[in-house]
């Protein structure tokens, strides 16, 4: 069996995962926010464990939390669709990948088989990662990552086939990616990701963002 590229510390990483054969991870709003909650107390060298009645609150779990220890990874950038998630990783610490990935994904699959009452593996297999190489690679991969939510109520967009107003107010709605924090709004999820600033001259805005987009992938589509 090929042992998978250990992870470097200092790099960026995409790294995802799907449920067991496609499956739905994330049924409704409260599974969304304990997996944006486990990102905040799985972030640490310390072992922080979320109530099997915690109730979905961030602030208060923040406020309550804030001793984790040091940083296993900064975290960039992540979205959550309903059978998978994205996060954009920077390694920390050796190995600070792989445990934050495994207390994140094993303290979700706990709370989830708990509540819908079954057993066994939620996600397929071992996450997968890409190594993001240099700067330019961060900066496509950061709007790729957060516009992703864009396929729950638009299709089509990538064809640009898509009503932008009515995309960019889906954006903004959507709770549960770092977009609002990329952008600037005030909120507890803060706390979860780094700004990103410094990795530009002038951040771009969700408009930017969403016309680069339609332009690429309009440059490359496959032909018919």
């Amino acid at each position: 069996m090929a042992t998978r590229e250990l992870c470097a510390t200092g790099e960026w990483y995409h790294c995802y995962n799907r449920g067991v054969d496609k499956r739905v991870v994330f049924i409704e709003p409260d599974d969304y926010q304990r997996f944006v909650a486990l990102l905040y107390v799985s972030n640490g060298t310390k072992a922080v464990r979320i109530s099997d009645a915690f109730y979905p609150n961030l602030s208060s779990l923040i406020k309550n939390n804030d001793d984790r220890g040091e940083p296993l990874v900064e975290i960039g950038a992540y979205a959550l669709m309903s059978n998978h998630p994205h996060l954009v990783l920077k390694q920390m610490v050796d190995n600070g990948i792989a445990r934050f990935m495994q207390k994140v994904f094993t303290g979700y699959t706990m709370y989830f088989n708990i509540k819908n009452e079954r057993t066994g593996a939620l996600f397929a297999g071992t996450y997968k990662y890409r190594h993001v190489s240099d700067d330019d690679y961060l900066k496509q991969l950061i709007p790729y990552v957060l516009l992703n939510p864009i396929e729950l109520f638009e299709k089509r967009w990538k064809e640009g086939i898509a009503d932008l107003n009515r995309v960019e107010e889906a954006l903004r709605s959507y709770r549960y990616s770092s977009l609002p924090d990329f952008l600037g709004e005030v909120r507890p999820e803060n706390k979860i990701v780094i700004e990103l600033g410094e990795y530009y001259d002038k951040k771009p805005s969700l408009s930017e963002m969403l016309s680069d987009a339609i332009a690429y992938y309009q440059e490359h589509a496959p032909e018919v």
